[in-house]
């Protein structure tokens, strides 16, 4: 596949690769742990140790969180230093994945409304209650003037994010974007997922570039976005990778949803997971896939790896390609 120059418009021509990770939840800060599996029981992540107290107050934990996987991932491939962004903000664009979010806000200020009434809400509250205060907050705070976009339909949602990320790249409406899947963990989360289940209470985030605009900065490219499938099941997903030129031959590895699958599913290719200590990742999965991912690139891994995710035993299913990156992607 070719790439452009930069302002390519063809997204047929245009190579889309990750240039940067941030991986932040208790007990894995790097793609390398994250690959290992959390522990349980580790210690809750502190914002204010990462990025200073400066601006936390009155933001819900997701913001603050994706405030943290923001500077990390920004910071790993170059393009935020101690003056701020390296390149033209209106050059990035923001792309959140978060199903669970600012719930916590919502309820409460709901409850406070049924309760009493509209006028006892804290104007502090009311802002964040908006449903795409994750994505806008971090833009604003890191000056990304980008194209700006918060998904949050389930299970799916971060592939699907990486998804729209390499759109906004490969329609010419950035040459590169953060995409963050960050989720909290806190009472009305818990409440939400019941069974004593616990939510993920950090995330994932990648720096999708285009491939042009990465080499003229002398980014290191981390992997290489081959391809997007949404399908009515794991199987039909996982073909349609194929099919789409996604890899010539199987995948190396592949991030495969929970539950039962059949066992002639990409027969001998390791499944990976990331363990009970993570937590209910919801829609910050797909981008720590694909932050684990880049992690076995790193690592010396070859070929490419799928990650899968679904909609339940029955539902829809989301998958993306990543390739290591080798010969001219490198």
């Amino acid at each position: 596949m070719s790439t452009p120059g930069n302002g390519g418009s063809s997204a047929a021509l245009t190579t889309v690769v990750i240039t940067g990770v941030g991986v932040l939840v208790p007990g894995a800060d790097s793609p390398e742990s994250l690959l290992a599996g959390p522990p349980a029981g580790a210690p809750a992540i502190d914002p204010a140790a990462l990025v200073g107290k400066k601006g936390l107050r009155f933001k819900d934990r997701a913001t603050q969180l994706a405030y943290c996987l923001a500077q990390a991932a920004l910071r790993d491939t170059g393009l935020l230093g101690t003056d701020g962004l390296a390149v033209p903000g209106e050059s990035v664009g923001v792309v959140a994945s978060s199903n669970f979010g600012n719930l916590d806000t919502v309820a409460r200020a709901l409850d406070t409304i049924r309760s009493q009434t509209v006028s006892a809400t804290s104007p502090m509250d009311l802002p964040n209650a908006s449903s795409n205060v994750v994505a806008s907050s971090t833009a604003i705070r890191f000056g990304l003037r980008g194209p700006n976009l918060m998904v949050c339909n389930g299970a799916t949602s971060g592939l699907d994010a990486l998804h729209w990320g390499a759109t906004m790249i490969t329609s010419g409406r950035a040459d590169r974007v953060l995409v963050i899947g960050v989720e909290p963990d806190n009472e009305v989360v818990r409440r939400l997922l019941g069974d004593g289940r616990t939510g993920v209470d950090g995330g994932a985030a990648v720096v999708l570039e285009r491939h042009a605009a990465a080499r003229d900065r002398s980014a290191r490219v981390r992997a290489v976005y081959r391809g997007y499938a949404m399908t009515r099941d794991v199987r039909s997903c996982v073909a349609s990778l194929a099919a789409r030129g996604a890899a010539n031959t199987a995948p190396a590895r592949w991030h495969a949803p929970a539950g039962d699958l059949p066992d002639d599913l990409l027969p001998g290719v390791p499944r990976d997971g990331f363990g009970p200590g993570l937590g209910e990742a919801s829609g910050a999965l797909g981008v720590l896939q694909a932050a684990a991912a880049t992690g076995w690139f790193d690592g010396g891994g070859s070929g490419s790896v799928y990650a899968v995710a679904t909609a339940g035993p029955a539902g829809s299913a989301s998958g993306v390609a990543l390739l290591a990156p080798t010969g001219s992607h490198g």
